[in-house]
């Protein structure tokens, strides 16, 4: 049993700790809330996969080591500014779910089905493109799917009268290719190479007039992505 503390002291002590505390509870806030994205002297898994796919990719040249040092942050800036996003360097959310990485499970509610539909239609329209360009392909899918003016399922989008040549050609029940697969789960991640297009065409195949009358936001590969 404690006998003869100082009133004041005991006050001052007491202050003190809940100060403390507090301080404490704060660095811990601050600290959760850092590991959320990844920056100048992030290390680990994640910083990982970001070198990797910058590095498939050709905004990367510097090693696969999981260290975000300078080289990193300025393949990141690169990547941000060619794909409409805020060029600061810094990996969060929006840099990473352009890039395909979610700490999220699955795809966005989206069931298998769609997954599976939609990986079909990007190898039957775009097998041979580049893989930036696949990505694309299916985010105008997903672009319509948001857009009033078309119907607001994967499988209605895919399956409009006339909206894809490849259900009249034969392509759409060919083999599905192992990069459709993965340019599906990117662009059901939030990933847009396309800028937000609803529309994309190949100028050298294309029949429609109407279709060269589109403002052109992108071009990846053979295709014009456009509004």
């Amino acid at each position: 049993m404690v006998k003869n503390v100082n009133p004041t002291f005991y006050r001052i002590w007491k202050i003190s700790v809940v100060v403390l505390l507090n301080l404490l509870i704060i660095s811990l806030v601050f600290s959760g809330g850092s590991d959320a994205l990844s920056k100048m002297g992030s290390t680990g898994s994640e910083v990982r996969e970001i070198q990797t796919r910058l590095k498939k990719w050709g905004y990367y040249k510097g090693s696969v080591d999981g260290i975000f040092g300078t080289q990193t942050k300025n393949a990141v800036i690169y990547f941000q500014r060619k794909n409409g996003l805020a060029a600061d360097g810094i990996a969060g959310p929006a840099t990473l779910r352009a890039m395909g990485i979610s700490s999220s499970s699955g795809n966005s509610g989206y069931s298998t089905n769609d997954y599976n539909l939609l990986a079909r239609l990007i190898s039957a329209e775009a097998r041979g493109e580049p893989y930036v360009g696949q990505v694309a392909v299916g985010a105008v899918v997903l672009n319509r799917v948001s857009h009033p003016s078309f119907p607001n399922t994967i499988s209605g989008v895919i399956y409009q009268s006339g909206a894809f040549s490849c259900l009249y050609d034969g392509q759409f029940w060919k083999d599905v290719t192992d990069s459709a697969y993965k340019a599906a789960k990117d662009a059901m991640n939030g990933w847009d190479p396309s800028g937000g297009a609803i529309y994309y065409y190949n100028p050298r195949t294309a029949t429609s007039s109407w279709i060269f009358s589109r403002p052109v936001i992108t071009v990846i590969g053979n295709h014009r992505f456009c509004r």
